[in-house]
């Protein structure tokens, strides 16, 4: 199997490709504030919210997609490219806390331990009611992801999120959403949650 940087080494940059749609739905329901996308690939979803007004920290483990994602940013106005900020480095080792309005985990499709550490990072860098957001391939989903680096037994479970969750987030959305691709189709899992209100608990008790 490939690895990421051999991926994105031999396949065109996505410049110009759309943005998550339901990113977009969540995002234009937010006021705009600071964003960590965790996973960023050639930052495509990151571009977009700083075009937004957003302000955003992306991160991503293969250097190739990050120089790409740099090199967009580059090019982009001198407003946008304010906003962005680009890092290298696994998403499993960043380290922040109550900084941002809104984290994102978007296909990031790596062992299990690994992706739980990933939320629990993402949950961690969320100020008090913050949103997070995760989607990426179902465990339904019939291999629409074709020759992208991603193992079968890395896809997300749903019910794996809402054990993992509950006593962290309160959940807005979780389910599968059905995306048509081309004359097939992909399924993903989506979860979408809020961190606390500072001096609340999840907790009734």
């Amino acid at each position: 199997m490939l690895t990421w940087d051999e991926y994105y080494s031999r396949s065109e940059p996505v410049w110009g490709a759309p943005p998550d749609d339901l990113l977009v739905d969540l995002a234009t329901s937010m006021p705009r504030g600071t964003a960590l996308d965790l996973g960023c690939g050639e930052g495509r979803n990151a571009l977009w919210l700083a075009t937004r007004g957003w302000q955003v920290t992306a991160v991503d483990s293969s250097p190739v997609a990050v120089t790409r994602a740099r090199a967009v940013a580059a090019r982009s106005p001198r407003s946008v490219r304010e906003r962005l900020d680009f890092r290298l480095g696994s998403a499993a080792d960043v380290r922040w806390e109550n900084e941002y309005d809104l984290a994102l985990v978007l296909y990031v499709h790596v062992p299990p331990p690994e992706r739980r550490q990933i939320v629990n990072h993402a949950i961690s860098a969320l100020k008090p009611d913050g949103t997070l957001m995760i989607s990426g391939y179902d465990v339904t989903d019939p291999g629409s992801w074709g020759d992208l680096p991603i193992e079968r037994e890395n896809l997300y479970d749903t019910t794996q999120f809402t054990e993992e969750l509950a006593d962290r987030l309160t959940i807005s959305q979780i389910g599968q959403r059905r995306r048509e691709i081309g004359p097939g189709f992909a399924v993903d899992a989506v979860v979408v949650g809020r961190t606390p209100i500072l001096g609340t608990s999840l907790d009734p008790a």
